[in-house]
C-alpha cells in the first residue's frame, strides 16, 4: 500500500439505493477511502467503530431509521459527535434543509447531485475538518500543559510549606507528624461544619481546601522564639510565656510579608488563612486568649478550628514536660471548653467525629 493511500480520508456514504452508493463510490474512490452502509444502524455501527470515518454523506429518506434520525444519534454520542455530516438527498425544501442543520450538519446537498459541486464540497469540509482538529488538539495539549504546571507549582508550594513548618518544629518538641495530624483534623472538622448555618457561607470546598493545605504554618512564629523559652523542659515564668505567645504575631506578621508580594489570585488567598491562623489559633471564645484577646465571632473561622485541633493534638502527644493523654481524656478537657475556650458548634462538631479524630492520631503517630 502507497504512503498516497494510507494518507486518504475516509468517507461514509450511507444510502438505502444500491445505484446511489455505487455511483458515490465511484466518484469518490481514486481520491478517498470509501465506506458504505445501506441502513442507518449499519452507519452508525460503522461511524463508531476505528478507525472513524472522517466525513459522512448521509441520505434522509431510509427505511426503518431515517437520515435525520442517524444524524441526531451520532451527534448525542461524544465518539462520532466530532464527524462532520452531509446530507444528500431529493429531499430539497428550506424546510427539510432547515431541519438538516439544525441537527448538526455542516451541509445539505440535493440530488440528483453535480459531481464537481459534491467533490469540491467534501474537499472543503475535510479541510475545515482538519483546522478544527488540529484547534482541539492543540486546545488539549496547552490544557494538559497548565494542568502539569500548576500540579508543579502547587507541588512546590506543598513542599515548601512542609520545609518551613517542619523547620519550626525542628526547634520545639513537637515533631512533623504533628504538623500532618492537625492538618488533618481541621479538615475534617471543616466538612462536618460544611452545611452548618453559621458557616456554609465560608466553609465553601475551596476554602476547606486553603485551610487544609495552610494549617501546617500555624506555628511557623516560633522560628522567632528563643531556644532558652521555645525548648525549656519545665514550666515557663510569666515573663518567659509572654515570649512564648509572641509566635502567633511572629508568624502572622512574617506570612502577611509573603502575601505583601505575592500579588492576586490563589497563593494570596493561601497566605491570608495560613496568617489568620497563624494569628488566631491560641484565641479563646471567652476572650482571654492571645495575642488580640478576640472573642465569639470576631475570631476567624479557620482561628477557630485549629485552636481544637492544636490543643487535642498537644493533649495526645507527649513531651519532655508532660505525658500523653488517653483520647478519651482529651475529649473530656474539650467538651469542658466549650463556650469558654472553644466555640461551641465547633466544640460539638468535634465531639461528633471524635472517632475521626482518634483515626488520625493513629495513622500518624509518632
Amino acid at each position: 500500500m502507497t504512503n498516497d493511500t494510507q494518507n486518504r480520508k475516509t468517507i461514509l456514504v450511507v444510502d438505502d439505493t444500491p445505484d446511489n452508493l455505487t455511483l458515490m463510490n465511484g466518484l469518490l474512490k481514486d481520491t478517498y477511502k470509501v465506506k458504505i452502509a445501506n441502513s442507518g444502524a449499519r452507519a452508525l455501527a460503522i461511524a463508531a467503530s476505528d478507525p472513524r470515518p472522517d466525513l459522512i454523506l448521509l441520505d434522509v429518506m431510509m427505511p426503518e431509521m431515517d437520515g435525520y434520525e442517524v444524524c441526531r444519534r451520532l451527534k448525542s454520542a461524544p465518539e462520532t459527535v466530532d464527524i462532520p455530516v452531509v446530507f444528500l438527498t431529493a429531499r430539497n425544501d428550506q424546510e427539510d434543509e432547515h431541519q438538516g442543520l439544525e441537527l448538526g450538519a455542516v451541509d445539505y446537498i440535493s440530488k440528483p447531485i453535480s459531481p464537481p459541486i459534491v467533490l469540491a464540497r467534501v474537499h472543503n469540509h475535510l479541510q475545515l475538518k482538519r483546522a478544527a482538529d488540529l484547534l482541539r488538539d492543540q486546545n488539549s495539549y496547552l490544557e494538559a500543559e497548565v494542568r502539569q504546571r500548576t500540579d508543579d507549582i502547587r507541588a512546590i508550594r506543598d513542599a515548601t510549606i512542609v520545609a518551613l513548618a517542619s523547620l519550626a518544629e525542628t526547634r520545639d518538641t513537637e515533631t512533623g507528624n504533628h504538623i500532618r495530624r492537625t492538618q488533618d483534623y481541621v479538615k475534617v472538622l471543616a466538612e462536618e461544619l460544611r452545611d452548618h448555618p453559621a458557616f456554609k457561607d465560608v466553609l465553601t470546598t475551596d476554602m476547606i481546601e486553603l485551610m487544609h493545605r495552610s494549617a501546617p504554618l500555624h506555628d511557623i512564629g516560633k522560628v522567632g522564639v528563643p531556644d532558652a523559652v521555645l525548648l525549656k523542659p519545665g514550666r515557663l515564668t510569666p515573663e518567659e510565656f509572654e515570649i512564648m505567645k509572641s509566635h502567633a504575631a511572629l508568624g502572622h506578621d512574617a506570612l502577611a510579608k509573603a502575601e505583601a508580594v505575592a500579588g492576586g489570585g490563589k497563593e494570596k488567598s493561601f497566605l491570608r488563612v495560613a496568617r489568620e491562623i497563624a494569628l488566631t489559633h491560641h484565641e479563646r471564645w471567652d476572650g482571654s486568649g492571645y495575642p488580640q484577646g478576640l472573642a465569639g465571632g470576631d475570631i476567624p473561622i479557620a482561628g477557630r478550628l485549629m485552636s481544637i485541633a492544636d490543643a487535642y493534638d498537644a493533649m495526645i502527644s507527649k513531651r519532655v514536660y508532660k505525658a500523653a493523654m488517653p483520647h478519651e481524656d482529651a475529649v473530656g478537657e474539650i467538651r469542658k471548653g466549650r463556650g469558654t475556650q472553644f466555640d461551641p458548634d465547633v466544640v460539638d462538631a468535634f465531639l461528633s467525629i471524635e472517632e475521626r479524630f482518634r483515626q488520625i492520631a493513629a495513622s500518624h503517630a509518632d
